[in-house]
């Protein structure tokens, strides 16, 4: 009995040691194809970014020539900056870097000359809405804070599901002045999107982007015009992270995948002013 039972402690810890740690941002699919990835012959190189972009490569002549090809794959699916986390056996991932890489943010000069739009770089459009106290507002009054802007609706199973997540890295922040979270409904009237979230318990500070309904397809701008909600948002939910002076740092369309990996990023952020 013994010896078998010292042998199911031996498989058990075998087991354990076996799973390989994931990398960060990752959701379920990239979380498979690292499995796969550790499996893959060398040489071989898994590169990630912010957000969850992910590339690998397997059976390259060198370790170097596997980094670089995965780094360039990589590059290729995101504006967000790429870095190695594992190439053959070894990680070889900085996680003190990790939360810079939203970096250099933007001086006021720099966002003066931005574009308006939502990619990275470019000054996100000045949307129209109500705060969580009823006071009409526009974007550009939160400028001098970092702003999380979030886009949701009741109706989309998603949504729904991301809302606690979101709420725990949103309590988690409260306390740094510096940090605004703007969550918006899309395509629902505001008293629905209420009433959802107090059922539910969630206490997230929730804003009015004034939509009349599920036919209403488009946000306000604070110049008194409208914006097709699928020119900010392709679907729900979708997530911005805007700097201080207005300027994209980082996007996300659907659901964040572990919310609480992004909190770091956030201090960082809400900790370094642009000029």
């Amino acid at each position: 009995m013994r010896t078998i039972g010292g042998l199911v402690l031996v498989l058990l810890a075998w087991g354990a040691a076996a799973a390989p740690a994931m990398p960060p941002h990752l959701g379920p699919a990239g979380q498979d194809e690292y499995r796969e990835f550790v499996e893959a012959p060398d040489h071989r190189a898994f590169a990630i970014a912010p957000g969850g972009a992910w590339a690998w490569v397997s059976g390259e002549p060198t370790a170097t020539e596997a980094e670089e090809k995965a780094l360039a794959i990589c590059q290729g699916q995101t504006a967000q900056s790429c870095v190695s986390y594992a190439i053959d056996d070894r990680t070889v991932f900085d996680a003190a870097k990790w939360s810079t890489l939203w970096r250099p943010y933007s001086t006021a000069a720099q966002a003066k000359r931005a574009a308006v739009g939502r990619e990275r770089g470019q000054r996100m459009h000045d949307l129209a809405f109500t705060d969580a106290r009823g006071k009409p507002t526009r974007l550009s009054a939160l400028r001098g804070k970092v702003v999380v802007l979030h886009f949701w609706g009741a109706w989309c199973p998603p949504c729904r599901r991301e809302m606690p997540d979101l709420q725990k890295v949103q309590q988690a922040m409260a306390q740094r002045a510096g940090i605004a979270f703007v969550v918006l409904q899309a395509r629902e009237k505001f008293e629905v999107s209420k009433q959802w979230a107090g059922k539910q318990g969630i206490a997230l500070p929730l804003a009015d982007s004034g939509s009349t309904g599920e036919e209403d397809a488009s946000f306000r701008l604070a110049g008194g015009g409208r914006i097709k909600d699928r020119e900010i948002a392709n679907r729900f939910p979708t997530t911005y992270v805007i700097d201080r002076h207005g300027i994209v740092v980082f996007s996300h369309v659907g659901p964040i995948h572990d919310w609480s990996q992004y909190e770091s990023f956030l201090r960082d952020i809400a900790d370094r002013k642009g000029e």
